[in-house]
């Protein structure tokens, strides 16, 4: 697959190019996750989805640590790709895969063992609990697979290439769902079988987006017998990614938290809050998109020093985001009591729930996609600490700071009031990330003109 240069010709066809395969390939990681609660809401009821719906919060504040690591992966690559460095390019490539193997190990050996730890402390009903955990212990131990595809995902996007990610992730999603209704209606092995399902596409995923790594003819192939960890490059992937795991650790912590209070009321409202929360997914990915398409176009340009074209960046892709959100949440929200129908069939009242989720955040999730883009921006001019500090208090002080005083007060105990809080969150942490990129933007341009 031909990769796209980032450091030259106009912007906005090339932004848009290089993000619909990126919102595609979401769509169709999300398309796992749906199709484990969309099998499983038809053939196995509400209990079911709601023990699937509730894995996830918990399951990213445990990957989300290690994901990180794949940013600073695609940091690392942009920059020195920009810079024209390829034996840079190089080593961090071939110190990328091992990172992500080692971290995948360390991941799972967490999760399997320690899954119902967690989901008891996020107060699982017992009517949810056994299940929740079978398909916890399953879905960990392909976490070796899902820290592969992510890392050499990362470096190819890094390069320009979105589209070979997309490609490989759709061969194994086609198998994915097949599995999925094989192991379900014909083993009967309910959440058991759509976790098995999964751990075994992602499996296939990786394999082939190593062997894409392998093909390649530039700096970016990859070679086995050259895998080793070098520090340098170890360094910055860890001085940019960790930051970024810790952040989106932290994020997860909070949604552990409005999970838990979510769980206080009841399965029926676990259950249209898990299937809402699947198709805001769908929003998300969209809009994320073009967080990651800042990320990587400023990453190289940042490298080259190219910061007209920086500031740019940030413009075409905040606007994207705006235009984007608002049209496709109306169209999102109208469609939610069909789009509902599909996980919870069943259930008109747990429909009601999820109607509930999407009002309060559906409509105004564009919000969320100019605070992801602004944190892109500062990763991508080599910034990790500020996005990391300014997230945590803006996103997870809030949503904390709200649980822990508003959401306790009479005649606010209710799911509409936790909603609420991530609207809040967004305005306040976008507010204060675009401050901190102009500040570093302004200071890296001035150092720039002056050498």
């Amino acid at each position: 697959m031909r990769s796209r240069n980032m450091l030259e010709g106009p912007l906005l066809g090339n932004i848009i190019g290089y993000t619909i395969p990126i919102i595609l390939t979401g769509f169709l990681q999300l398309l796992f996750n749906a199709a484990d609660l969309i099998i499983v809401g038809r053939y196995c009821g509400e209990i079911s989805v709601a023990a699937v719906g509730n894995c996830g919060s918990i399951s990213m504040l445990i990957v989300n640590l290690f994901i990180g690591l794949s940013v600073g992966t695609t940091v690392a690559v942009a920059h020195s790709i920009g810079a024209g460095s390829p034996e840079a390019v190089s080593h961090t490539v071939h110190t990328a895969v091992p990172t992500a193997i080692v971290s995948g190990i360390i991941v799972a050996i967490v999760g399997v063992f320690g899954n119902k730890t967690f989901l008891t402390m996020m107060g699982t009903p017992d009517t949810v609990l056994p299940l929740s955990s079978i398909y916890m212990k399953i879905y960990f131990m392909g976490m070796p697979f899902i820290m592969l595809y992510n890392f050499c995902a990362s470096i190819l996007r890094a390069t320009g290439d979105t589209k070979t990610p997309l490609f490989l992730l759709s061969m194994s999603g086609v198998i994915n769902v097949g599995l999925n209704v094989i192991f379900v209606t014909q083993f009967d092995m309910n959440v058991a079988g759509v976790a098995l399902a999964t751990t075994i596409s992602q499996g296939i995923s990786a394999i082939l987006v190593v062997l894409a790594l392998m093909k390649r003819n530039d700096a970016c192939k990859l070679t086995l017998s050259k895998m080793r960890f070098y520090k340098p490059q170890l360094m910055r992937i860890i001085r940019v990614g960790l930051p970024a795991g810790i952040q989106s650790s932290l994020f997860s912590i909070s949604n552990v938290l409005i999970q838990s209070s979510i769980n206080s009321f009841g399965d029926i409202v676990m259950s249209g809050n898990a299937a809402a929360a699947n198709i805001d997914g769908f929003l998300y990915v969209i809009l994320n998109g073009f967080h990651q398409t800042a990320l990587n176009f400023i990453s190289q340009n940042a490298g080259a020093r190219q910061y007209q074209r920086v500031r740019k960046i940030l413009t075409i892709c905040l606007g994207c985001v705006c235009v984007l959100g608002i049209s496709v949440s109306a169209v999102v929200y109208f469609a939610g009591p069909t789009l509902l129908s599909f996980y919870i069939p069943d259930s008109a009242e747990a429909i009601g729930w999820g109607m509930v989720r999407l009002t309060f955040l559906c409509i105004p999730y564009f919000l969320c996609g100019m605070m992801d883009v602004s944190t892109g921006a500062l990763r991508g001019m080599g910034a990790s600490v500020a996005p990391m500090i300014i997230s945590v208090l803006g996103v997870c002080g809030i949503r904390v700071g709200w649980i822990a005083t508003i959401f306790q007060m009479q005649g606010f105990h209710t799911p509409e009031c936790l909603y609420a809080s991530y609207s809040v969150s967004w305005v306040l942490t976008f507010l204060c990330q675009m401050f901190a990129f102009f500040l570093i933007y302004r200071k890296q341009a001035k150092a720039a003109a002056e050498s």
